[in-house]
């Protein structure tokens, strides 16, 4: 899969960045969200592949989205029959988010990026469009820390892991007025708090990497970008877990369907019938091979922004792979026309 795939996903997640960069800072989350999406369609369709997605986006605020059980790639298309036969290739489930951030694009704020995450069929956690308790830890803490327990526990085992003091550690948490218990436990237990207003998943990915200065990501944040951050730290060995929210009382912000008792009911008509269930990465991400590409979109803890130039543009992007173990940071430089000169900024 990595060698077919590798190289299409990388450009599946540059042409979506390069989209919604045009409409960094104008302050329109939502077309900067649609055209991420149109250009993230548009190549995906040009891949040759049969793929389903398992995850969208944009239910939670009815934005632009590539919707769920879409197919894509050039092989599922209406004439597909006449350049490809569809019942040779394997069938790849997709989750995706073309504008990682949207509000971070608008604003021209830090940390946005276009992510998706791709395995066989069935490889990836159909995650309902709910809330999620997330914890993310660096591999050396993988199996120590856990959801179950306090902040400051998972401190205490975090600081001996990667032996520091509490003081050195930096756990990233969401803005939200859900999390003002948590911030003030991280802050009494004494380490420092990154507060975030969006874009979770390139805070949970910087947790498998050293030299970020963010060594966990505590919280709750939307189910789906749970699963592809699972994605990603699955194959950089780090630690991941997940706990589906369904109360809209824990949310206190956000839509999250009409009642708890409503919720559970959905969730029991998606095969989920122990809506407490704690999930691992493996759980969430469960394919035999996993990829995880993401480009930045502005610029972030791990990857610089789009960057544009009279007759171009360059990008960095990151694809992550359960199946050879690498990360690889790819810049690239993109040449619309014969631009005069390549300017590197």
């Amino acid at each position: 899969m990595e060698n077919t795939l590798g190289l299409e996903i990388i450009e599946v997640v540059e042409q979506a960045a390069i989209a919604s960069a045009k409409w960094m800072g104008k302050g329109e989350k939502n077309t900067a969200d649609q055209v991420a999406v149109e250009a993230m369609r548009e190549r995906m369709n040009k891949i040759y592949m049969r793929g389903r997605i398992v995850i969208g986006e944009g239910e939670r605020d009815d934005a632009p989205m590539l919707y769920i059980g879409e197919e894509v790639g050039i092989c599922t298309q209406p004439d597909a029959k006449d350049f490809c036969n569809p019942d040779e290739l394997v069938e790849i489930d997709i989750a995706v988010d073309p504008c990682e951030g949207t509000n971070l694009v608008a604003y021209g704020q830090p940390g946005s990026m276009a992510v998706l995450a791709i395995s066989e069929k069935g490889g990836l956690f159909a995650a309902p469009d709910f809330y999620m308790k997330k914890l993310a830890a660096p591999p050396a803490a993988k199996g120590k820390v856990d959801i179950n327990k306090s902040a400051t526990e998972n401190l205490k085992i975090l600081a001996e892991c990667l032996d520091r003091a509490i003081e050195e550690l930096v756990v990233v948490v969401m803005k939200r007025d859900r999390h003002n218990d948590l911030i003030k436990e991280i802050r009494e237990a004494g380490a420092r708090v990154q507060l975030i207003s969006d874009g979770d998943v390139g805070a949970a990915i910087s947790c498998g990497f050293e030299g970020t200065n963010i060594h966990a990501l505590m919280g709750i944040g939307a189910a789906p970008e749970g699963v592809i951050s699972a994605a990603a730290m699955r194959a950089l060995g780090g630690h991941f877990q997940g706990q589906l929210i369904y109360d809209p009382e824990i949310v206190k912000t956000g839509l999250i369907g009409e009642s708890k008792q409503a919720n559970i009911d959905r969730l029991k008509s998606m095969g989920i019938n122990d809506p407490d269930k704690v999930y691992d990465a493996h759980e969430l991400a469960s394919g035999e091979t996993v990829l995880f590409a993401a480009c930045g979109i502005t610029s972030g803890n791990l990857m610089q922004g789009v960057r544009f130039f009279q007759g171009g543009a360059r990008t960095q992007s990151l694809v992550i792979s359960s199946q050879s173990q690498t990360a690889r940071f790819v810049d690239t430089i993109h040449m619309a026309g014969q631009p005069k000169t390549v300017q590197l900024h």
